[in-house]
């Protein structure tokens, strides 16, 4: 369009040069027959004059061509290239020629930094474990690298950030039972900001880390309540040996209000020891066990329990299955854990609700492995948030302290079995672990 514009231009303007020395041709043409001297003289200048005139237009038009050609290299992205100037001319053109090769060169040195900068965070990107995610300005999913592209559960975490303000982190968790720390933060692209995600998933370091923190906490207060539970005990048992001092009625009023205390110091020496048991969870030994054989024990455990409560326990479906190598008594503390949990939830729900209860086990072999769930027919998860299920001093228990889901997590990250809590299809809620095949 430019080029076509720029041959018009140098085309009127010679077409114009022309014109003009022609009529200045045909005025000169009258004095021929009365001076003739005079016409051959007017006709030389008139000649030089055309000639001069075409010189100048090209020599005027010439920074136009370097400019034209300048353009078409800045639309091609062709900074590579460079204009050649053959040294005839003006210096002045010349020093325009080498302005913009100057200027090409500095387009040709920053896109390579930039191609550079760009590669480097490519193949960052695709190195990275953390996961990354990055929106375009309406809001939509616009990159995602290849960790984010392998995340499960991946619209599941988004949805739990959707309310985190820029700059801020949190942990979350996924159906599965892996843990997450997510941040959201922004840049800036062409003046307007963007916004991105980083999902970093807790790897066994940080979750040592994290566990040595807690065991640290857990110690510092175990050692304090214990001690003032013990000294709190004794000042109660002192205390009643006033009560003889007391009128009768005054007596029986000051030993009760002694006993309820008693009661509730001794509750709390029994929490800080069951939260102080979970801190000091041993490595596991793994041997070799049948996990069906596990499940029989606990089934007929919790038998007589469930059958008080009006609740139906039992296997829902058993495949086969040879010994896995696993520590039996941690396995034995964690599906207790779960089976109880569970006739609880149950029993719970048939109060309210009325109909039938149950507690159920599956044993299935998948693809993947072997499937072990506890289903109960308590559906008490649907409107809780998975990023608090395995949060401690969490629970949907009346009274509950948190602490059980705690323990079988716990137990389930050191024998590294991948689980998940959470509602199934048809209303129940199902907690699923995943067992190496035999």
């Amino acid at each position: 369009m430019v080029g076509h514009g720029l041959s018009r231009l140098r085309t009127q303007l010679f077409a114009f040069l022309a014109a003009l020395h022609l009529l200045l041709f045909a005025l000169a043409f009258l004095q021929l027959r009365e001076r003739p001297w005079l016409f051959v003289a007017l006709e030389a200048v008139l000649v030089a004059s055309f000639v001069f005139g075409v010189r100048l237009l090209r020599r005027a038009l010439e920074p136009l061509g370097y400019t034209q050609r300048l353009r078409e290299l800045l639309q091609d992205q062709d900074y590579a290239a460079r204009l050649r100037h053959d040294g005839s001319g003006s210096d002045e053109l010349g020093q325009l020629v080498a302005q913009f090769n100057a200027l090409l060169d500095t387009l040709h040195a920053e896109r390579l930094r930039i191609g550079e900068q760009q590669g480097f965070l490519d193949r960052l990107l695709e190195a990275t474990p953390s996961a990354v995610i990055v929106f375009d300005f309406d809001g939509n999913v616009s990159l995602l690298n290849p960790s984010a592209q392998a995340l499960n559960h991946r619209d599941h975490l988004l949805q739990q950030m959707e309310s985190l303000p820029d700059g801020a982190s949190t942990m979350l968790s996924d159906p599965d039972g892996r843990r997450y720390r997510g941040q959201r933060g922004h840049f800036f692209d062409r003046g307007f900001a963007r916004r991105f995600l980083l999902l970093e998933e807790l790897t066994e370091e940080l979750q040592s880390s994290e566990r040595a923190t807690y065991e640290k906490l857990v110690r510092v207060l175990g050692h304090e309540v214990n001690n003032t539970v013990a000294a709190t005990g004794s000042v109660l048992e002192s205390l009643l040996f006033y009560r003889r001092q007391l009128a009768a009625s005054d007596g029986e009023d000051f030993a009760t209000a002694i006993g309820a205390v008693k009661r509730r110091n001794a509750s709390l020496g029994e929490f800080i020891e069951r939260f102080t048991h979970v801190a000091k969870l041993p490595a596991p030994e793994l041997r070799p066990c049948a996990v069906q054989d596990v499940v029989e024990d606990i089934l007929y455990l919790y038998r007589e329990p469930c059958r008080s409560r009006g609740i139906s326990i039992g296997w829902r479906r058993r495949d086969e299955a040879g010994p896995l190598p696993l520590d039996r008594h941690l396995i034995e503390q964690a599906l207790q854990n779960l089976v109880k949990n569970a006739m609880e939830a149950a029993h719970a729900t048939q109060q309210e609700s009325g109909g039938a209860a149950s507690v159920e086990l599956e044993l299935v072999r998948e693809q993947e492995g072997l499937r072990l769930s506890v289903i109960d027919s308590g559906a008490r998860l649907a409107s809780v948030p998975a990023s608090q299920l395995f949060t401690p001093f969490f629970s949907t228990k009346k009274g509950g302290q948190g602490i059980g889901l705690l323990l079988v997590r716990e137990v389930l990250l050191r024998h590294g079995f991948a689980h998940r809590l959470a509602p199934n299809a048809a209303g129940e809620t199902s907690f699923d672990i995943w067992l190496p095949h035999a």
